[in-house]
């Protein structure tokens, strides 16, 4: 069965019309240009915009999905966390657990798992932009979701817990959970199972990323050569 099917999505002046099919079990990058599409379609997978065409969630309609058992299925974060209210970070992480009867299951887990534990009373209108990403992250661990839908989660973070966070992506998806993300490090790519392209809010490339990362795509989409030794190197023309 497959987590995430699309079919002729589009949304106007933002989204052509593509089709995307991603399996069980798969780390899939998304990446493009800045305004490329790739915050409009990681949320119309989420189900958080209209559009054209039709989105389906392992083997079912998006829209025959009640809106409380899609609280169960998938998790959403945010690529900027806003919050206007002083909620503790405690009951932010919490908020996660709401389709599942607010039973806090694995809330200190996930705290822990963040290095959140000693900011659980804080309100999160208090945190830095990398740990209020955290606090998101941690809420959509705990969902305990088969679809994670993830926007750009490592801009804000350091490199210890960017590592972290795609360590805890390869171990989501060891348990039958797909993670659909954004981000920018290409040199990153190393680390997944598959990358999605984007261009002008056109589909330009999907595959393993060994085979989609190539000097002459990168050069057309975003106007950097590339050099493989040693190691990845990007740079201007």
């Amino acid at each position: 069965m497959n987590a995430l099917e699309l079919k002729q999505v589009a949304v106007p002046d933002r989204l052509r019309s593509l089709d995307l099919t991603l399996a069980t079990g798969q780390l899939v990058g998304l990446i493009g240009p800045n305004g490329s599409g790739k915050s409009t379609l990681l949320e119309v997978a989420a189900g958080l915009l209209p559009t054209a065409g039709s989105v389906a969630w392992r083997g079912r309609p998006l829209k025959e999905i009640p809106i409380v058992e899609r609280g169960r299925l998938a998790a959403w974060v945010p690529q900027e966390a806003h919050f206007g209210f002083g909620f503790s970070v405690e009951s932010v992480v919490g908020q996660g657990r709401f389709a599942h009867g607010d039973d806090g299951r694995g809330v200190a887990e996930a705290l822990a798992r963040f290095d959140l534990t000693a900011l659980a009373k804080r309100p999160v209108n208090r945190l830095s932009g990398g740990e209020r990403q955290r606090v998101m992250l941690a809420r959509a661990l705990v969902v305990d979701p088969k679809l994670h839908f993830w926007d750009e989660p490592l801009a804000a973070l350091d490199v210890k817990h960017a590592l972290e966070v795609l360590v805890l992506a390869q171990q989501l998806t060891r348990t039958g959970a797909t993670v659909f993300m954004s981000l920018h490090d290409l040199r990153l790519a190393h680390c997944l199972d598959r990358v999605v392209v984007l261009d002008q809010g056109a589909l330009r490339a999907d595959g393993p990323p060994e085979d989609v990362l190539s000097g002459e795509l990168l050069q057309a989409v975003f106007g950097v050569r590339l050099r493989t030794a040693p190691g990845m190197i990007l740079e201007l023309p």
